[in-house]
């Protein structure tokens, strides 16, 4: 997909790759015209994370980790081994990425430990690859969970935008459904107040893109979600 950002004169492109053995969605960002790139959440197969970078003719400059479940987190030490990109996560899941062996996670296969080079709290705005990357703190799937917004370019009228804001919400949220709280370390009332707090925080014309199925909006979200109907 393509997201126009006028002000700037390029596109954010995003390239969806669903990887692993559930197809979990993964993201090559980078703005059109730059070979600058940053992904986030490679669970699994770093060499087709690679490839498509290297068919874009991108550079890999970071790795952003939603949170530390097994099937976001797969490939994160290959992927950084082969690009030398720095690692970016939250400073609550970050032990979970540096030594596997103390979280076991289930999934199909060990995972690899991975330095974790930045640590995030939520309400930061960092710079990745030229891209303003605003972080949220996001718990309540897993504790530490982190969703980055990308601001959106407004158009002519205060209440349009030529190019929509886009938030990688991992397991937050889905299309039609939210993130699982019957895992170890998921607390249920605390993702209905992360969805309270996305509710209040996101535009409605956000693009919503998550660690599993379609790409949706908050807007539909807030028409169809049953979870978001409260």
């Amino acid at each position: 997909m393509s997201i126009e950002r006028p002000t700037a004169g390029t596109l954010l492109e995003v390239n969806g790759l669903s990887l692993g053995p559930i197809g979990t969605n993964c993201y090559l960002v980078n703005e059109a015209g730059s070979t600058r790139a940053f992904v986030v959440d490679p669970g699994d197969q770093a060499d087709v994370v690679q490839d498509v970078a290297a068919e874009h003719g991108l550079k890999i400059e970071a790795i952003l980790v939603t949170h530390c479940h097994w099937d976001h987190i797969g490939a994160v030490a290959a992927l950084a081994e082969a690009t030398a990109a720095p690692v970016w996560m939250s400073t609550t899941e970050a032990p979970v990425l540096e030594d596997p062996s103390k979280f076991p996670m289930g999934g199909p296969a060990p995972i690899a430990p991975a330095k974790v080079d930045h640590t995030l709290d939520g309400g930061e705005r960092i710079e990745i690859a030229g891209v303003a990357i605003d972080v949220l703190l996001t718990p309540g799937h897993s504790p530490g969970h982190l969703t980055f917004v990308v601001d959106g370019v407004r158009g002519a009228a205060d209440d349009t935008y030529d190019s929509p804001p886009v938030a990688f919400v991992g397991d937050v949220i889905f299309q039609g459904s939210v993130g699982r709280t019957d895992l170890p370390f998921a607390d249920t009332d605390t993702l209905m107040a992360t969805l309270d707090t996305l509710v209040a925080r996101l535009d409605p014309d956000t693009v919503l893109l998550s660690g599993h199925g379609p790409v949706t909006t908050m807007r539909a979200e807030l028409a169809t979600n049953p979870f978001l109907q409260r």
